[in-house]
């Protein structure tokens, strides 16, 4: 049954003081949970009741059966995965925005949403350097950029070739060229399964030594097909070591071909932000479209991701839709009609308030704070005898302690521990141990901790 309105307010109070608890003690918690997934299948389960309960009751059932089970992701030694900790405000403002209950599709839906996304927009370009026109669709992630971003790619090449993809499909279209590199994330490989596509289309490009595209290599694969309809793939921040491919000599190899050159740039892009990384990016705004992820270095919470274009008009073109239902459905360009989304949540209120909390300055600060602790982590572990197997760029490190089996090992070793959370990788034919450091409030006794913990097991 609902609960009387008067009880609301005292709801979201209960609800925001048991947030702001577990985050507090997110320094000194346990990263990694000990309960067992059948504990917690007892705790959520049961039969549906045949009649509800209150919602206060609701809530405290949900924080007890859950609680067991979190992940301190948040935390400052969380470093499994490129993520970082929601900030304060960019939390703050996602609670407000659920309590709100927007629709960010347009601006007749919610004028609010709709410009947070485009004054946010604005800021991101500034900061990232891309082109003051670009268009910009907030979306749940770099999996969703990255499908939108080559879905404009699509339309471009093959309306070149005089082929409409949106109204007659890929049947019978010219053939459409995928190059991309042979390390490049496997989100790409998805985005062409749904593109239709497929993943044998691709057609790889060698890898430098610490993983990004071989641009000769990219020459040389680019002159040996037929010509026509060319997709690339770019890569700003290689997910196992960080490298960024050698962009701005990468796109006039690619403009020589007349192809569309798509940037992955889910946390590489963020280097720009800072001038000791910016030239791991130069050239960056030479591409066609780009991914970018909020919910790593910007530090907002999950889901927030962005997709840029330097097209607009057929950015619109390959993601917008209208319907005669839709109020100010195809008047002018409004936020979904960049994404793929339609009941979208209003994101761009907690993209506005990291921006506003960090500014320029501190996002600056945050990307060279965070690859300070990588090289830490890297010179204090290599220090304790473990071996550092990629050249350090941004904020990624991967460990090897000898064999496969032994790393695997000091992996679950730590994840037992529980000081920090450390996830494992396969790259170039080995296992190793992959640190991401992406969280604003990771400080360097927390790096200091952790490899204690690493050497620590790794000595037994």
């Amino acid at each position: 049954m609902s609960e009387a309105p008067d009880r609301t307010p005292e709801l979201f109070a209960d609800a925001a003081r048991s947030a702001a608890a577990f985050r507090a003690g997110l320094s000194e918690r346990r990263v990694a949970p000990t309960v067992d997934l059948d504990s917690l299948r007892t705790a959520f389960g049961g039969p549906l009741l045949a009649e509800g309960i209150p919602a206060a009751e609701v809530l405290q059932e949900l924080i007890a059966a859950a609680e067991p089970g979190l992940v301190a992701t948040a935390g400052p030694r969380f470093f499994g995965f490129v993520i970082g900790g929601a900030l304060p405000s960019a939390t703050a403002a996602d609670i407000i925005a659920a309590g709100w209950d927007q629709v960010a599709f347009n601006a007749a839906t919610s004028p609010s949403a709709a410009i947070a996304e485009e004054v946010a927009g604005g800021w991101l370009k500034e900061l990232l350097g891309l082109p003051a026109r670009a268009s910009v669709g907030f979306v749940t992630g770099a999996q969703a950029a990255n499908t939108v971003g080559l879905a404009v790619g699509r339309h471009h090449v093959l309306a070149g070739a005089g082929w409409d993809v949106e109204e007659d499909g890929l049947l019978g279209a010219p053939p459409v060229r995928v190059v991309a590199g042979a390390e490049r994330h496997a989100t790409i490989d998805r985005s062409l399964r749904l593109l239709g596509f497929g993943n044998r289309v691709v057609e790889p490009v060698a890898a430098d030594p610490n993983g990004a595209i071989d641009v000769h290599d990219l020459r040389r694969v680019l002159s040996s097909g037929a010509p026509g309809p060319i997709l690339v793939c770019l890569q700003a921040g290689n997910v196992n070591t960080g490298a960024c491919d050698d962009l701005r000599s990468a796109i006039d190899v690619v403009r020589e071909h007349g192809g569309w050159v798509h940037v992955d740039g889910a946390f590489g892009l963020w280097a720009a932000a800072s001038p000791s990384t910016r030239h791991l990016i130069d050239g960056i705004e030479g591409a066609d479209s780009w991914s970018c992820d909020g919910h790593k270095w910007l530090n907002v919470p999950y889901d927030s991701g962005f997709v840029f274009c330097a097209h607009p008009a057929e950015h619109a073109a390959a993601a917008s839709y209208t319907a005669s239902y839709l109020v100010g459905s195809g008047t002018v360009l409004s936020p979904s009609d960049f994404v793929l989304e339609s009941s979208r949540r209003a994101r761009g209120f907690a993209v506005w308030a990291a921006l506003r909390e960090l500014g320029g300055d501190g996002v600056t600060e945050l990307v060279d704070r965070c690859c300070r602790h990588a090289r830490r982590f890297a010179e204090r572990l290599t220090a304790g005898g473990a071996e550092v197997v990629n050249d350090v760029v941004l904020n990624q490190v991967l460990v090897g302690f000898g064999s496969d089996a032994r790393t695997d090992a000091v992996i679950h070793g730590v994840l037992q521990d529980g000081t920090c959370w450390l996830g494992g990788t396969t790259w170039r034919g080995r296992r190793l141990m992959r640190i991401a450091v992406s969280n604003y409030s990771t400080t360097t006794d927390d790096v200091d901790r952790s490899v204690d913990a690493i050497l620590r097991v790794a000595g037994r």
